[in-house]
C-alpha cells in the first residue's frame, strides 16, 4: 500500500512553529517511503477563516521546499480538499450511522444541555451527555424532523469495556469505554465536528499515517470506534509532543511567538528553520545536525520521534541560520541580503554596499540583523559605547597606540584594505602591542565598537576622512 499523508491546517492566515513541525515529520514520512504528501483544508469553524488563506499555506509550504502532491490547487481525485465543500458527504456517512443504529439524532436544546452541564458541575463530575435522545421511539423521532425542530447527530458509544489505541511513538493505549461522551459527528448547522469530518476525509482519501499533536491522543479511541462502526481499516497513528515556548508554554501566536512567516519576514532561511524544526522531538541515529532536505528524507525514522516536549530555542534556530548563511555563495548572499537591509545608501557606490554587507555575511544571525550591525556606517554621529569607553580608560598605552594610529592614518595615501592591513602592522611595531592592546584600541577609536568583522575592512568602509574626524573628536 502507497504511503499517504495529510496536512491539514485551518485556513487563518498563519503557520505557527508547531504546525510546521508536524507538517515537516509528514512530508519527511511520505517522501521516506516514497509517497504521497496531501494538503486538506480544515474550514468547518468557519468564522476564523481568513480570505487567502489557502493561497497563503501553498506559498509557505513551497518556500519550506515540501511539495504538495495534492490538493484544493492540485486535485488529483480525491477532492475536494476543502471541508466545507464536502458537507454533503459527511451528512451522508452521519446517516449511515443513524441507520445503522450506531449514531441518532439529538433534539435537545441549549436549555437542557445547560441543565444536564449544572447537574454535572454540581456533582463535581464531568459533563456526559445522558442518551436520553437515543431512547425516543421512532414515530417521535419522525415528527420532530417532519416539525423541523433543530437537531445533531451523536454517536453511540459504548458505555463498558475498554477501546484499544496503537501508537508509533506511546505504543498501546487503554481508554475506558465509560469516560467517552456520545460526541457529536454533525451539527445542527450541518458542519460536521472535527473529529467526525477527520475519520471520514482520511478514509476517503486513503490516508496511510495520521501524524498529530499527543494532546488529540485520548481522542483516538473516539476514532477508532467509528473506523469500526464503518467496518474500515484504521490508519497508522504517531502522536507527537508539543513544542514549548522559551517560557515552557505551549507555543501560540497570542503569546507573541513567532510564526513561520515572521521568521522569515526577519531573514531566517527556510532551509535552516526547516532542518532546525525537524529535530525538535526526532533525532537521527548520529550526531549530526545539519541536513540537507534529501538527508532529512533518507534518515527519518518514525520510530525515533520522542515521548517528551521539545523546547523551542532561539540561540538554537540563530545557530542553524548562522551556518546556512555562511554556505551561501557571496553572489546568493548578496541577492538575499538586500531583501533585508534598509540602511539608507545615498552617496555610496554598488560597490562600496556589497563590500559592508559581504564583510559583515560571517556575523550576522539572521537577515534583518544586518541594518543592526551596521548601522554605524550611516551616521555622522559617533558614539563610543559605555562598555568600550569603559576599555579605553584601562591601561596607560591605550592613548599612545591611538596617536600613533593616527599618525599612520594621517600619512596613509593608499586607501586599500592591504594599506590598512600594513597601517594595522606599523602600529604594533611603533606602539609596542599586540593582540587585543593593538587591536581593540583602534577598532573603538576608529568605530565607537569593541568587536566586528575583520578590522582592515571596517577601516577602508569607514573612511580616511570620517576616521580622521573620529579621532580628531
Amino acid at each position: 500500500m502507497k504511503v499517504r499523508t495529510r496536512y491539514a491546517p485551518s485556513p487563518t492566515g498563519y503557520m505557527h512553529i508547531g504546525n510546521l513541525r508536524t507538517a515537516i515529520f509528514e512530508y519527511l514520512l511520505a517522501k521516506k517511503y516514497n509517497g504521497d504528501f496531501i494538503l486538506r483544508i480544515e474550514d468547518t469553524d468557519q468564522e476564523r477563516q481568513v480570505e487567502g488563506a489557502i493561497d497563503f499555506i501553498y506559498n509557505t509550504l513551497d518556500i519550506c521546499g515540501f511539495k504538495i502532491d495534492e490538493g484544493p490547487n492540485n486535485e488529483k481525485g480525491y477532492g475536494p480538499y476543502i471541508q466545507s465543500e464536502r458537507k454533503d458527504i459527511y451528512k451522508e456517512y452521519a446517516l449511515k450511522l443513524v441507520e445503522m443504529g450506531k449514531a441518532y439524532y439529538c433534539f435537545c436544546s441549549e436549555e437542557e444541555l445547560g441543565a444536564m452541564r449544572k447537574h454535572a458541575d454540581e456533582r463535581h463530575k464531568p459533563f456526559l451527555y445522558d442518551g436520553r435522545c437515543s431512547r425516543l421511539s421512532k414515530e417521535k423521532i419522525e415528527e420532530k424532523l417532519k416539525n423541523g425542530v433543530p437537531y445533531v447527530i451523536r454517536q453511540k458509544m459504548p458505555k463498558t469495556g475498554q477501546t484499544i489505541v496503537e501508537d508509533v511513538v506511546y505504543g498501546k493505549i487503554k481508554i475506558d469505554n465509560s469516560i467517552l461522551d456520545d460526541q457529536i459527528l454533525l451539527k445542527s448547522d450541518g458542519f460536521p465536528t472535527y473529529n467526525f469530518a477527520n475519520v471520514i476525509d482520511d478514509h476517503l482519501m486513503e490516508i496511510t499515517h495520521v501524524i498529530r499533536g499527543k494532546e488529540y491522543l485520548d481522542q483516538t479511541a473516539k476514532y477508532n470506534l467509528l473506523y469500526e462502526a464503518y467496518g474500515w481499516e484504521k490508519p497508522t497513528y504517531i502522536h507527537v509532543a508539543m513544542v514549548l515556548g522559551e517560557d515552557g508554554n505551549k507555543l501560540s501566536k497570542r503569546n507573541g511567538d513567532a510564526s513561520f512567516m515572521d521568521l522569515y519576514n526577519q531573514g531566517y532561511l527556510p532551509s535552516a528553520v526547516v532542518n532546525y524544526l525537524a529535530l525538535l522531538g526526532w533525532s537521527p541515529e548520529t550526531n549530526q545536525e545539519v541536513f540537507t532536505m534529501e538527508e532529512l528524507i533518507a534518515n527519518f525514522n518514525e520510530n525515533r520521534i520522542s515521548k517528551s516536549s521539545s523546547q523551542y530555542d532561539v540561540k538554537k534556530l540563530k545557530w542553524f541560520n548562522h551556518h546556512y548563511i555562511n554556505n551561501l555563495s557571496d553572489e546568493e548572499y548578496l541577492t538575499w541580503i538586500k531583501k533585508y537591509f534598509t540602511n539608507n545608501t545615498e552617496g555610496k557606490t554598488e560597490d562600496w554596499v556589497n563590500r559592508l554587507l559581504l564583510v559583515y555575511k560571517n556575523h550576522i544571525d539572521y537577515g534583518a540583523e544586518i541594518n543592526e550591525v551596521t548601522a554605524s556606517f550611516f551616521t555622522n554621529e559617533f558614539v563610543v559605547n559605555e562598555e568600550a569607553a569603559e576599555f579605553m580608560k584601562s591601561d596607560e598605552i591605550i592613548p599612545h597606540v591611538v596617536k600613533v594610529f593616527k599618525e599612520e592614518i594621517e600619512n596613509t595615501t593608499d586607501w586599500t584594505v592591504e594599506a590598512l592591513s600594513n597601517v594595522i602592522n606599523n602600529v604594533k611595531e611603533k606602539a609596542g602591542v599586540k593582540g587585543k592592546m593593538l587591536y581593540m584600541p583602534i577598532r573603538i577609536a576608529a568605530s565607537g565598537i569593541m568587536h566586528g568583522p575583520e578590522l582592515a575592512d571596517t577601516l577602508y568602509l569607514i573612511g580616511k576622512e570620517e576616521i580622521l574626524n573620529r579621532l580628531t573628536k
